[in-house]
């Protein structure tokens, strides 16, 4: 093959890897004020026993969501501080699934508070906290009724592909509560992962 060529090639073989738009990053014009957020997301986990209790159920569970969320505030303390980011606020109707040992359900609609550290280019860390209320049928020790609410709290990361797609995974600690509504309520908790797409709409 002449140089030419080979050349021609290999500069086809890169375009045709990196994806577009993986130039330079431009977070003011992702993450601008009154912005939307459309993520798909899934994960699973299993029960821990934060508190040390003699007998537990030991539930595993998968879980998926579909989040609409916007940022209200757009970019927040200016490029040059460490904390430079931005809010995101997100409604998501979610499904958890309880797989073993036995296979029961819980479905709800939640509000996410997303913050994105945005100083270290596509390469973006998250915090994030999410509050459902919904109805399950799980019958076990730690909870007996119909309505429970499930909480999180997590952190992960996520890269941009693009300048309006992003790709992330990140750790929760899940605690699932009726608040004290019902008669059974010692509650639990669940070490889970989770992984999804975001599209962002400018």
């Amino acid at each position: 093959m002449r140089r030419g060529s080979l050349s021609q090639a290999l500069a086809l073989a890169v375009l045709v890897a990196v994806p577009a738009g993986a130039g330079a990053f431009e977070p003011e014009e992702t993450f601008k004020k009154g912005a939307w957020v459309l993520s798909l997301e899934g994960g699973g986990g299993s029960q821990s026993n934060l508190e040390k209790h003699r007998v537990q159920t030991g539930l595993d569970m998968v879980y998926g969501g579909v989040r609409l969320s916007v940022l209200p505030f757009g970019t927040t303390l200016g490029v040059d501080n460490p904390l430079y980011g931005a809010f995101e606020l997100g409604l998501e109707p979610i499904y958890q699934l309880y797989t073993s040992p036995t296979q029961r359900y819980y479905a709800g609609l939640g509000l996410e508070f997303k913050y994105h550290f945005l100083a270290i280019g596509r390469f973006v860390p998250y915090a994030e906290l999410f509050a459902a209320a919904g109805g399950t049928d799980l019958k076990a020790i730690e909870i007996n009724s119909v309505f429970t609410f499930l909480l999180f709290g997590g952190v992960g990361a996520q890269y941009f592909v693009t300048d309006r797609t992003a790709l992330y995974a990140g750790y929760r600690l899940d605690h699932v509560s009726n608040g004290h509504l019902y008669k059974r309520n010692r509650g639990f908790e669940a070490n889970t992962g989770m992984a999804g797409v975001s599209f962002f709409f400018p």
